[in-house]
């Protein structure tokens, strides 16, 4: 894998010289990758420029049992298969596997070790200047952000948590379920990491699991007699949303157990209305069998610490001996481009994939959805659009 030798400052990208500035892509994820390729595939010149010391890393802090919830066939990135060896399901190393063979395979210039602090217009608003760790300046003729929907870990500042001396860790920093042999452990978030987690550490033998849920989730099965739910999300995802409420509604009424008895009732609001905001259901793989045997216990929502115990918003204190926090992440953009009015309140990008902010031509954004039709497929999508109208616009 290349490393930053090969590809030195570009002394040569200056703002007298805007045609050869290349378009940089922040993050080596598969967004950046995809985009790099769809970008090159067309004759541009594209850097990534990667904060860790190789590409796909932050998939290597996900847990050990994490397996894709989108098939093999439709997670693939432009211009390289996953292999078959890999299964329907790809586990988390092999997916790290298949982004290095990516961009190996494509020859994608890469930037390692490197991160982008901040992104604004060059002084003579042809272009984006970059300002990067080691003083680097690094100057653009576009500039494609994918640094992650989960980029930096999200830990809830809780009323007395400084204070609680349990073991209480992110779910970023949970690897499995070994360390929680015999123990009672409290998994706080019910996303689609808080529900794996919690299965994972009662399949390692953990004494206790319980489950501390605030919001119910839509839970739906991952694959149905073959028929895997992504595909029902891609043939919906055009559909009005309040068609595709009521159609998931009877789906998941069909296959999915009534858990109300078990404390996770049916959701109030429609699955589509709340992917539209953000919140993806979760995907079956144990939670339900789990819930119903009485192996996984929902709670109330964690409201705070104290006094050594774990306050829940029903008034109940209890005390495990480990609390691994799936409070999910944020994406952290505020610093590298909250000045340039690209963000909306939640932090989010404005614009999404070939479209750019009214105020920010050339300044694009992909990976920073969850749409039902599956992350990897729509950011295989993005990056073909993206390079499209970045060829129209150097064009």
């Amino acid at each position: 894998m290349e490393d930053s030798a090969p590809h030195a400052t570009p002394a040569a990208i200056t703002a007298a010289n805007p045609a050869d500035r290349p378009v940089y892509v922040i993050g080596g994820g598969p967004g950046g990758l995809a985009a790099a390729y769809a970008l090159r595939s067309r004759g541009i010149r594209a850097v990534v420029v990667e904060r860790a010391d190789r590409v796909g890393a932050s998939w290597l802090r996900h847990y050990d049992r994490l397996h894709l919830h989108t098939t093999r066939r439709l997670s693939a990135l432009p211009g390289l298969a996953m292999p078959r060896r890999f299964g329907r399901w790809v586990a988390r190393d092999d997916v790290v596997r298949y982004l290095e063979k990516y961009a190996e395979h494509h020859e994608l210039e890469l930037v390692t070790g490197v991160e982008v602090s901040r992104v604004e217009r060059t002084p003579d608003g042809t272009g984006w200047l970059l300002h990067a760790s080691g003083g680097r300046e690094l100057t653009g003729s576009a500039v494609v952000v994918a640094t992650g929907y989960n980029h930096t870990p999200h830990l809830p500042d809780w009323p007395g948590r400084e204070a609680y001396t349990g073991d209480l860790v992110h779910a970023s920093a949970y690897r499995n379920g070994t360390p929680y042999a015999g123990r009672d452990v409290l998994v706080v978030g019910i996303g689609n990491t808080g529900a794996e987690i919690a299965v994972d550490l009662v399949e390692h033998g953990a004494e206790r699991v319980r489950l501390a849920v605030r919001t119910v989730p839509h839970i739906m099965r991952r694959s149905t007699a073959g028929w895997a739910g992504q595909y029902s999300g891609i043939l919906v995802r055009r559909l009005p949303v309040g068609l595709v409420d009521r159609l998931c509604r009877v789906a998941a009424r069909a296959s999915v157990p009534d858990l109300s008895a078990h404390g996770l009732p049916r959701p109030d609001t429609g699955l589509y209305t709340r992917a539209r905001q953000g919140a993806v259901p979760v995907l079956d793989v144990g939670l339900i069998d789990a819930v119903r045997k009485g192996r996984i216990e929902v709670v109330a929502a964690v409201e705070g610490f104290e006094d050594g115990k774990v306050l829940l918003a029903d008034g109940t204190r209890i005390s495990p001996d480990a609390v691994v926090a799936a409070t999910g992440y944020v994406r952290a953009l505020e610093g590298l481009v909250g000045h340039l009015g690209v963000l909306d309140e939640h932090g989010r990008p404005v614009a999404h994939g070939p479209r750019t902010p009214k105020d920010a031509p050339g300044l694009y954004f992909t990976g920073f959805t969850t749409p039902i039709s599956g992350t990897l497929r729509e950011v295989a999508l993005d990056a073909e659009r993206i390079a499209k109208a970045v060829r129209r616009q150097l064009a």
